[in-house]
């Protein structure tokens, strides 16, 4: 038998084809029919693009790339638009870290917010005066088109948005320091637009299943629904989600400043490395591939141009990477967003002892607790099987390995 495809074809009567990097990787049954769905679209553009972290989501798999002409699916999109990663090298060694560093880490919850939801991880939760200066100054930048985007749709002004505001959150968010194969030490972190994108996210995947039943459109999956390019509601939809994502990357770069801060006080000093990356993977972007201008919904996938830098973080306890695109036109130069999910957080929580996490996690300062196992390590795929998977579409620039995890 020779070398599998890869990337992996699925192609079946009535849809677009579907290219799967998931050679040595699961694909489990409802993730597979999910995309199914998906490739029966009328305006996919060419194909669908299949990361190895693929697990089922809601209307669309997370780790998924959707080239679309004409519509874009907010499900697909998804709830925490601009959802991604940030991380800076620094000059500091291993060996300057104390030799416990739960002091560490408690520094940094006091530092950032964790948690949710509503006021719990937010500013408002620490007084009147919680809120940094700096946190102000941003929201007073992002307030303008905050604001038009409500002055339309009012329901989604409907909880906290600045107080969110470099603030963590909770699920697989998290902030971590980290060490390179030179032991260097990183901060990296996770994090979205909170609330404020979960809200813009629910109202406007609501919205197109209403449109849906007002133009009669049936679907093989509801959160299918979409907007149409040209209309009212379509643009409205374009606008808030670039006010989400703007929110969500200036959320990562304010928690990012205030961690270096605490590494400065508790730390030996030091000066930050040339390597600094950010990126989204949970959002849309206009893009030219394949002779056409499309919508990108990464949906769970990092963009991976040549040349372009990018994070694809493990679990807690494994290992993550730095990476460098390759360009690869057939993914529409994308990579996966992480490990992916093996378990659903509910089987997690059954399958998974407390034991087996505290032995997964050994050797990082993080979380012990019960609350914390559905992000142990055992519920995600290998992360080393999801590298191997994507070789033709990143290196490897910088392994990173955790000594210290904060969870909300």
């Amino acid at each position: 038998m020779g070398k599998p495809q890869i990337p992996q074809i699925i192609d079946e009567p009535g849809r677009a084809p579907i290219k799967a990097w998931i050679d040595g990787v699961e694909l489990e049954a409802a993730a597979r029919q999910q995309l199914l769905n998906v490739a029966s679209l009328p305006f996919i553009h060419r194909h669908l693009a299949v990361m190895p972290d693929c697990h089922w989501g809601m209307g669309a798999t997370i780790g998924t790339v959707l080239p679309t002409i004409g519509a874009i699916v907010p499900a697909a999109v998804g709830v925490d638009l601009g959802c991604g990663m940030v991380a800076q090298a620094t000059n500091l060694r291993a060996a300057q870290l104390p030799d416990s560093l739960a002091a560490l880490r408690r520094a940094i919850e006091r530092a950032v917010p964790v948690g949710g939801p509503g006021e719990r991880g937010s500013w408002q939760e620490r007084g009147r005066h919680g809120m940094p200066d700096a946190v102000a100054t941003e929201w007073r930048r992002l307030a303008p088109a905050y604001a038009a985007v409500v002055a339309d749709h009012p329901k989604i002004e409907r909880g906290l948005t600045a107080e969110q505001l470099g603030t963590l959150g909770t699920g697989n968010h998290f902030i971590e320091v980290c060490l390179d194969g030179a032991d260097r030490v990183w901060v990296m972190l996770h994090s979205g637009s909170r609330g404020v994108g979960n809200r813009i996210g629910t109202y406007f995947i609501e919205k197109a299943k209403q449109e849906m039943q007002r133009r009669k459109i049936a679907l093989p999956d509801r959160n299918l629904a979409h907007l149409a390019e040209g209309t009212t509601l379509f643009d409205d939809y374009v606008r808030a989600v670039r006010f989400a994502q703007d929110f969500a990357a200036t959320n990562r770069m304010l928690m990012l400043a205030r961690v270096l801060d605490v590494l400065r006080a508790e730390l030996p000093p030091f000066q930050l490395g040339a390597t600094a990356v950010d990126c989204h993977h949970n959002y849309v972007a206009r893009e030219h591939h394949f002779g056409k201008d499309v919508w990108i919904t990464r949906k769970g996938a990092v963009s991976a141009r040549a040349g372009e830098l990018g994070i694809i973080p493990g679990s807690m306890g494994a290992q993550s990477f730095i990476v460098r695109g390759k360009g690869n036109r057939e993914s529409f130069h994308s990579c996966s967003h992480g490990a992916g999910r093996r378990m659903s957080r509910t089987e997690a929580k059954r399958r998974i002892t407390l034991d087996a996490h505290v032995a997964a996690t050994a050797g990082v300062e993080c979380r012990k607790d019960a609350a914390v196992i559905d992000e142990s390590p055992g519920a995600y795929k290998d992360i080393h099987a999801v590298m191997a998977a994507q070789a033709d579409l990143v290196e490897v620039v910088e392994t990173l390995r955790q000594v210290v995890c904060v969870k909300g």
